[in-house]
């Protein structure tokens, strides 16, 4: 069959052995696989990214110099069954299934590591257990964009992020733009999106964004009506705790101390937003950190390829919280995938273009202007080569 594959930071279209399903396994026909940020990182910083999976005990993430089908987001149909299957589906069903194939030597990483090809391609291997069929009410292909959702959902659950709150989401890219479909799903009253692409900021506002900011024009932190702390004569946490008890000390008697209780069992002590870092470059953790208003929830999206640094005096003297976030488990998977069937996450407005094989290298360098595209979807059966 047909399939991109990347070696050494080249990517070509080549012909690659068909798919054998193994025991638990089944064959696709792809429908329409998605183009990830974390694919395009992958392509010229493989070894990087492979060195740290290796460290937390998966060593078989694809190196640059491995020849590798990608792509881990992605939808298809049902073509064959391998031995010990169910047989759930009829031939031909749509499917979508997260990327992670059973093998008689472990699970492995779909797309992500030689021994687990990805969508890339006219076919690609699934695992029975991990797959679902496409409800009612859900195109194929835009079933293609459960996985990089699902990862959204997991992300604003992992933030728990109430209705009442005020999230902001730092970069819209893709990743951002779920971020703020899934807040909106989940009833979140307040949405600030920040981005300095004007093409990003405006697919921010098709996705429901309440507030819109070009950050080089309007903070973030103060746009929905909040405002940026300064703190100047002590450290964040007493200054705070000093005010609080300061405004609130006209009742009579009660003492200083069950003041700032009572104040804080109010909701009258300084809480900040939620915020999600889905930028992922060196540097912007800190800097959310550092403007981030008193006691806001850090939940950082973006994944960060290289070294970092923070500085921990910042956090602590806010009491900022910082939580990291990774993919998705099954439940939200399965969640996601009816969440867009059900019409209550429209992911269509992502969509900016949709190649063919021959067009996947293009479409990795276009997706490195903000202003031309979002989401690239690829149709191994269709002729366009250019997005």
């Amino acid at each position: 069959m047909r399939a991109v594959t990347c070696h050494e930071g080249q990517l070509d279209v080549t012909e690659v052995p068909d798919p054998v399903p193994g025991k638990g396994q089944l064959v696709l026909e792809v429908t329409r696989a998605g183009i990830c940020g974390s694919d395009l990182h992958a392509r010229h910083h493989a070894d990087q990214v492979a060195d740290g999976a290796a460290e937390i005990g998966y060593p078989h993430l694809m190196r640059h110099g491995d020849r590798t089908v990608m792509g881990h987001e992605f939808s298809g149909t049902v073509l064959e069954y391998g031995p010990g299957t169910r047989k759930r589906w009829d031939l031909g069903t749509p499917v979508a299934a997260m990327p992670l194939l059973g093998t008689p030597e472990g699970i492995h990483l779909t797309g992500l590591t030689p021994k687990a090809p990805g969508a890339y391609a006219e076919k690609v291997l699934v695992s029975e257990a991990v797959t679902l069929p496409v409800p009612e009410g859900l195109s194929p292909e835009l079933a293609a964009l459960t996985e990089p959702m699902a990862v959204a959902r997991h992300a604003v659950r992992r933030g728990q992020v109430g209705k009442r709150d005020v999230a902001i989401v730092i970069g819209c890219g893709p990743i951002g733009l779920a971020v703020v479909l899934m807040l909106k799903a989940q009833g979140v009253r307040t949405v600030v999106a920040s981005d300095f692409s004007a093409a990003r900021r405006d697919l921010a506002r098709a996705v429901g964004a309440d507030v819109v900011v070009d950050p080089r024009e309007e903070s973030p932190w103060e746009a929905y009506g909040g405002r940026r702390q300064h703190f100047t004569t002590a450290p964040p946490m007493f200054e705070m705790a000093l005010d609080t008890t300061r405004r609130l000390r006209a009742v009579p008697g009660l003492p200083w101390w069950k003041v700032f209780a009572l104040a804080e069992r109010l909701g009258q002590v300084p809480r900040g937003p939620v915020v999600f870092e889905c930028v992922g470059v060196p540097g912007m953790i800190d800097q959310v950190v550092t403007a981030a208003p008193m006691r806001s929830r850090v939940v950082v999206v973006g994944v960060c390829m290289g070294d970092d640094t923070i500085r921990p005096t910042l956090a602590i003297n806010k009491e900022v919280d910082l939580r990291f976030v990774f993919a998705y488990d099954p439940a939200e998977f399965r969640d996601t995938l009816h969440l867009m069937a059900d019409g209550r996450v429209d992911v269509a407005p992502l969509v900016t273009a949709t190649v063919g094989l021959d067009g996947v290298a293009a479409a990795f360098d276009a997706l490195g202007d903000p202003e031309r595209h979002a989401k690239i979807l690829v149709d191994p059966r269709s002729a366009v080569s250019a997005p």
